[in-house]
């Protein structure tokens, strides 16, 4: 179990565990026989079979075409459909080979989905596992608005590592609990900044939930970087 910084409302800070909780559907999808489904993932072109470069080795389309109808060019019968385990992202150049030296951008879009800014990728370093721990922010957001104003990409319990960070996690639950919001949780020594869990990762905003049942208790955090926004008429 991964562990994460965080500090409370006096400012006390603890090392506490966190993980994805994942839980299995009670869907079960079957065919009209009752055999079960599996997902899988297959191949479905190479890089000699890619449509860019059937059209540079062909020089139109109106080859390929012929071509295709004559020798399916577009398929390696040897490859295509294969079972993929164990992949790995790659890049590549304009010729198809693996590219050893890539520049990275990030691109910006208006509320509109129209390109804003285009500027140079900037690394960043995992923060919430440092000396310096989440802050306990106070801003609080009721979860109906917070739900209307993020889109929540993903979410991680948090949990204790012992009976003292029991009773640490506990109380902040408690608190977020009678309030019926979540809470802003911000890196750096004002609190401000954004969350990142690993290096080279995205940054997130981050929101902790709390709900308690007699003595037990859930803490989730939950992360966004897309916020919504209402459009002009």
């Amino acid at each position: 179990m991964r562990t994460i910084n965080l500090s409370n409302e006096k400012s006390r800070n603890a090392q506490v565990g966190f993980e994805i909780k994942r839980r299995k559907s009670d869907i079960e999808l079957r065919r009209n026989d009752g055999m079960d489904y599996e997902n899988v993932r297959l191949l479905k072109l190479t890089v000699d079979t890619d449509i860019d470069r059937l059209l540079q080795q062909h020089g139109s389309a109106n080859r390929l075409a012929h071509a295709i109808i004559s020798s399916d060019p577009e398929v390696n019968m040897e490859k295509v459909g294969m079972k993929l385990r164990g992949v790995r992202k790659v890049f590549l150049d304009d010729e198809g080979r693996i590219a050893c030296h890539i520049s990275r951008q990030e691109v910006l879009y208006t509320p509109e989905g129209e390109e804003r800014e285009v500027r140079k990728f900037k690394d960043s370093e995992a923060n919430v596992n440092i000396d310096v721990p989440l802050r306990w922010t106070g801003k609080l957001i009721p979860k109906g608005k917070a739900a209307r104003m993020f889109v929540f990409t993903r979410k991680y319990q948090v949990k204790h590592v012992n009976g003292l960070t029991f009773d640490f996690l506990y109380d902040m639950a408690s608190k977020l609990h009678e309030a019926g919001s979540v809470m802003f949780l911000g890196s750096g020594a004002k609190g401000t900044g954004p969350v990142v869990f690993s290096n080279g990762g995205s940054s997130y905003r981050a929101f902790l939930e709390g709900r308690i049942q007699d003595n037990t208790y859930c803490l989730i955090l939950h992360l966004t970087n897309l916020e919504l926004k209402t459009l002009e008429s």
